[in-house]
């Protein structure tokens, strides 16, 4: 029976002084699935995501990441499982201005020895599996230049070979396709998805554009969930 990447039961979360919070009876997340994630402005999809990555507590319940329970771990030992198993594509990108795109998308092996053996068993160094991935996304001319001097859509790529280097266990993208039209909003989730399953990524991602839903294997929507007083 394939393991879960990600496992949710009875989460309960809210910021204090809120009367609304998110409530998530039951979730589960498998290998290279694809899940959609849209609701109203406020409704905590990106508190959602928070949570599955262990960045939030939950108020109660468990949420589980690889067989493991973040509520029972260290904030320590929670930063050193979403590094070696989590990549995040952010609405901002949050590419690293001073460093090449090549050095960008290496970064994550730097921190994560899980995810540096991962490449090297996959294309034979990171630095390879690093031009592998922006070969497939179209950006191999690009390796050296500043990701100051790329374009949205360029620097969003980068952002996507980042986030997959490794074979991260699970993918989370916050709004990646924001500001896109929505051809390129397609585009850019074909490629997310196309190299998430092939390597066998769960993705779960943000969006605002419900023309993007069908392209997942499940649509989840989120809507608040009223605190008791």
């Amino acid at each position: 029976m394939t393991q879960p990447v990600l496992r949710m039961r009875q989460v309960l979360f809210a910021y204090p002084g809120q009367r609304f919070g998110l409530h998530i009876p039951a979730f589960e997340l498998l290998p290279a699935q694809g899940v959609f994630v849209h609701g109203e402005s406020g409704s905590g999809k990106s508190t959602l995501l928070n949570l599955m990555a262990g960045v939030l507590r939950a108020r109660s319940g468990t949420i589980e990441l690889m067989g493991q329970a973040l509520d029972t771990m260290s904030e320590r030992a929670c930063d050193a499982l979403r590094v070696d198993h989590v990549g995040f594509v952010f609405q901002q990108f949050n590419l690293l201005n001073y460093l090449s795109v090549i050095d960008n998308v290496t970064l994550p092996c730097q921190f994560s020895t899980v995810r540096r053996e991962h490449a090297v068993q996959e294309f034979g160094s990171v630095r390879a599996a690093a031009l592998g991935l922006l070969g497939d996304l179209g950006m191999q001319t690009h390796l050296h230049q500043s990701v100051q001097t790329l374009s949205v859509g360029q620097q969003q790529r980068v952002a996507l070979a980042r986030a997959l280097i490794g074979r991260p266990n699970l993918l989370i993208a916050d709004e990646p396709t924001s500001a896109l039209d929505a051809t390129h909003q397609g585009r850019f989730v074909d490629l997310l998805l196309t190299r998430a399953q092939r390597q066998g990524t769960a993705v779960v991602m943000v969006s605002h554009n419900p023309e993007l839903a069908a392209r997942f294997d499940v649509q989840c929507p989120i809507e608040p969930w009223q605190v008791a007083p």
